[in-house]
């Protein structure tokens, strides 16, 4: 009997060891099926998590004052962080359509520079309010009419006094008199410097994109204009006497004009293709082209040769106004 149970205790004794290890086993395998499941839920294509899909943008709000009286014109709202002032203009200009954009100035304080259209609005921003002060800079024009129009003037008022108008000059005299060849050198040097400058303006020149008031462009027009008006017309009147040192003159004169013509575009095709390192732009250097050795000089040859262009010309035609025409007839008027 003894034996009978103590060769049943070791029996009784592994059941219960064999019990838990089934409950051990069941435990791992629920803990693996978790797992594999939260793999398969992280392995799929989820939404976005909450916290993502309310997350805030902060915009900020553009107040805009006039500079002379400080009343409030306007609110710009909801202007997101990335925006530029031009993009603030262009909100603005909705709001008060008589502004467009080039014709609206921005200051951050009143005495203060007109801010950049490039610049960030959020690098204005002290909180979530930004003021500015708006200036009316007026009816404003793009660079590329400014030059042509300040360009295609001269190029024809010239042409109005060559052909010799009636109501310039007095016809009688004008088909009495022979023209000095001179004059005719003179028409083709002065319409061969605006075509280059209207051909470097379309096709060379770069420009920002900027405007400019129209006030600017005409008051560049009435000097243009009225200097070739002065020039023309000694040049071209029935009257003009031939320079004093003849053929010699002209000619040393005609070609200085026709080489600061050639220097003034090479120069100006140089300028136009300078390196920029960051913000700092790097001018030209000299190259194995002649007329870029100016600039072992000075920073911008193309103002030189402009001014030697015209001395040439000047020296060419020998024309200090009024001295080169001569009396009608003997004890008569003089022009």
């Amino acid at each position: 009997m003894l034996r009978r149970q103590k060769l049943g205790a070791p029996e009784h004794k592994r059941d219960p060891a064999a019990h838990g290890g089934t409950l051990s086993m069941s435990h791992n395998n629920t803990r693996s099926f978790f797992n594999f499941s939260q793999l398969v839920l992280s392995a799929g294509n989820l939404k976005s998590p909450p916290v993502l899909k309310h997350s805030k943008i902060t915009y900020f709000e553009v107040e805009i004052l006039d500079v002379q009286s400080k009343k409030q014109i306007c609110i710009v709202d909801k202007v997101p962080p990335s925006s530029t002032l031009l993009d603030v203009k262009h909100k603005f200009h909705k709001a008060c359509p008589q502004w467009y954009p080039s014709r609206v100035g921005l200051q951050l304080e009143r005495n203060g520079p007109y801010l950049k259209d490039s610049v960030n609005i959020q690098s204005l921003a002290v909180s979530s309010i930004i003021t500015l002060y708006f200036t009316d800079l007026g009816q404003q024009v793009g660079w590329t009419t400014f030059f042509l129009t300040e360009y295609t003037g001269p190029l024809l008022i010239y042409l109005l006094f060559y052909i010799r108008l009636s109501t310039i000059y007095d016809q009688v005299e004008s088909t009495k008199n022979f023209r000095h060849p001179v004059v005719h050198l003179a028409c083709f040097c002065h319409c061969l410097h605006y075509i280059r400058h209207l051909l470097e303006t379309l096709f060379v020149h770069k420009f920002s994109g900027g405007h400019t008031p129209l006030k600017n462009m005409i008051k560049g027009c009435a000097f243009y204009w009225g200097f070739t008006s002065w020039i023309a017309y000694y040049i071209n009147h029935p009257r003009y006497t031939p320079p004093s040192f003849g053929h010699r003159q002209v000619s040393l004169a005609a070609l200085g004009f026709l080489m600061c013509e050639a220097g003034n575009h090479f120069i100006n095709v140089a300028l136009a293709h300078q390196n920029h390192s960051g913000s700092k732009a790097c001018f030209p250097s000299p190259t194995y082209n002649p007329f870029t050795w100016l600039f072992l000089l000075v920073s911008c040859p193309n103002y030189t040769y402009e001014v030697g262009s015209w001395i040439s010309f000047t020296v060419m035609t020998q024309t200090l106004p009024g001295r080169q025409i001569s009396p009608a007839v003997p004890g008569g008027d003089c022009l």
